[in-house]
């Protein structure tokens, strides 16, 4: 008995090593990670926000394949922030054991989570913290679908395609505030460099040399505008559009990666593959560029 209570107060880290089973996953957790929240079933906590303090644990399966110090092959620390955050931006609560809940099911919607522990308290209610925590796994939770808003809302972002003229022009930081005033999430790309590139005959190779063209140029892009930080994971691509960021992408590693990538390593082909992946609101295209056939996505002339 001494033990229990011991646990049920300790970190929930060590509640998950306890409940460990033979075959023990690893774990990914977040301690006192602390927000000021509205919420309360109490009038005089409406209208009044409040320190709540969140600590949480993520079972993980382990990855089949080696992790090459990939940040998209594990689940990103990011993610259990974000979960909180988003459930704490959908509606104001009065329960801590719906927001729990609520973002437990988050979690569990990632594919490498298997069982969360989440650990919610208020901090100035008194002298002391009153809180909840949950344990959940996959196999209980009916996984939230999240497409349609990740899809549709406010991640969907602007892609615009620079050409070299573009980003050499006195009035591209001009350009660059436009987009930013639009109020959505900007990813730009960029074409080889005029400097030309080598040509090999032999498609793989030469595949490899045109992305390397292109992230060239991406860091000519970045040398213009401290805006312009270059990114080449969809981890990173992610976290910039929640956060409302301006990226560059740096294609090789998603390109290289994806079991249905573009069918060719022309820079405006690979812009469109990338925007059509992302649901993009449109594509800006500046130079005398062909616009691919079929695109999902709206285009326009920059």
């Amino acid at each position: 008995m001494t033990n229990d209570i011991r646990l049920a107060f300790a970190h929930p880290i060590e509640r998950a090593e306890a409940m460990a089973s033979a075959d023990p996953r690893d774990r990914i957790s977040l301690r006192n990670h602390v927000v000021d929240v509205d919420i309360g079933a109490f009038q005089q906590e409406r209208g009044h926000r409040q320190r709540v303090q969140f600590n949480v644990v993520v079972e993980v399966r382990p990855n089949p394949a080696p992790l090459d110090d990939d940040v998209d092959r594990i689940l990103s620390y990011d993610r259990i922030t974000e979960a909180i955050a988003t459930e704490l931006a959908a509606e104001r609560l009065n329960l801590l054991e719906t927001l729990a809940e609520r973002v437990a099911d988050r979690i569990l919607a990632e594919p490498q989570a298997m069982r969360a522990f989440v650990r919610i308290e208020k901090l100035d209610i008194g002298p002391y913290a009153l809180g909840v925590e949950i344990v959940r796994s996959r196999a209980e939770v009916a996984l939230p679908d999240m497409g349609t808003d990740a899809a549709a809302g406010e991640l969907r972002p602007l892609v615009v395609f620079l050409n070299n003229a573009t980003i050499a022009s006195p009035d591209l930081a001009a350009k660059l505030d436009a987009w930013q005033a639009g109020g959505l999430p900007v990813i730009l790309t960029v074409g080889p460099l005029d400097a030309g590139l080598p040509q090999t005959g032999h498609k793989p190779t030469q595949r490899r040399i045109d992305l390397l063209g292109m992230e060239q140029n991406a860091w000519v892009l970045a040398a213009r505008d401290p805006r312009c930080v270059v990114v080449e994971t969809r981890t990173e691509i992610d976290w910039a559009m929640k956060h409302g960021r301006m990226i560059v992408w740096a294609p090789s590693k998603l390109v290289l990666d994806a079991v249905d990538g573009p069918g060719s390593s022309d820079a405006m082909v690979m812009t469109l593959w990338l925007a059509e992946s992302l649901a993009a609101t449109r594509l800006i295209v500046h130079g005398d560029v062909t616009f691919p056939p079929g695109s999902r996505v709206p285009m326009v002339r920059g």
